[in-house]
């Protein structure tokens, strides 16, 4: 795995950052009855569409196969070198932008990980994250994946940003501890079910009020396995505001990020200061 989580003093100062930054998010529809060549392609070409006016393009979780066909996830799994991940290099590199192309199943010696991929704007994968809480209970995810250990933090066009996946959305003491290695924001790939889309929403604005962190969350939409994925796509300020959401159809969602807002809140409303 590339790049863990870095020291604070390792990051950019908020001087350095832009004064704004286009987001966009490719709510990807995953399909079980799609072929799987037709939907690389298809979120081939959403990407090159959001690439052409973004800064940073991100994905959804599991988007190969649905985030909820976790046996076509195992079957489908590759290397972080197999041709997959290359070909959003390339992309990544012909348009000079950042790609978080969402997780993929990745095989690594026996085990398997869900595991996302974050390319940056010279098409090299700065850093991966593997998804530390597994979703299923006694089933799902943990048929066929392994859950990873290290908290994940870069140096992104927004800012120091923690990674996390899906299922991680209900566990806050993660994005405290992101924010504690320096995190200003956090990138989140998912596959949240429409069943239970209300609390996604709900989850994502804690998240990013308490932390006082920028939130950029792709969901997924598609039915796999019985499951419909619920889309509604976010960007939320570090105060809570939802800057954009999107509906529940694919589509490309953009976004104007200003990198510095979350360390201007939290000097003006010092909350995080006040822990015990």
């Amino acid at each position: 795995m590339a790049d863990l989580a870095q020291p604070t003093a390792q990051f950019k100062t908020q001087d350095d950052l832009p004064p704004e930054v286009t987001v966009a998010l490719v709510q990807l529809c995953s399909e079980e009855t799609e072929p799987t060549a037709d939907r690389i392609e298809r979120a081939l070409s959403l990407a090159t569409q959001a690439a052409q006016s973004a800064d940073l393009v991100v994905l959804p979780e599991l988007w190969l196969a649905g985030a909820f066909d976790v046996q076509a996830s195992g079957r489908l799994a590759q290397p972080l070198k197999g041709p997959l991940v290359q070909q959003f290099q390339e992309l990544a590199a012909r348009h000079q932008t950042w790609i978080h192309m969402g997780s993929i199943a990745e095989s690594e010696a026996r085990f398997t990980y869900n595991t996302s991929v974050l390319i940056n704007a010279q098409g090299q994968v700065g850093c991966t994250y593997r998804k530390r809480h597994l979703f299923g209970f006694d089933g799902g995810e943990l048929d066929v994946m392994t859950a990873g250990e290290e908290l994940v933090v870069a140096n992104t066009p927004i800012g120091p940003a923690g990674l996390a996946t899906c299922y991680d959305l209900r566990f806050p003491e993660q994005f405290r501890s992101l924010v504690d290695l320096g995190a200003t924001a956090f990138l989140m790939a998912s596959g949240w079910p429409a069943e239970r889309i209300e609390h996604w929403r709900v989850l994502l604005k804690a998240r990013a009020i308490e932390n006082q962190a920028w939130m950029i969350a792709c969901n997924g939409v598609g039915t796999q396995c019985g499951t419909t994925l619920g889309g509604l796509s976010a960007v939320i300020d570090p105060l809570g505001k939802v800057v954009a959401e999107a509906g529940t159809e694919e589509e490309l969602l953009f976004a104007q990020v200003n990198p510095s807002a979350a360390t201007a809140w939290r000097a003006e409303f010092p909350t995080l200061m006040d822990r015990r």
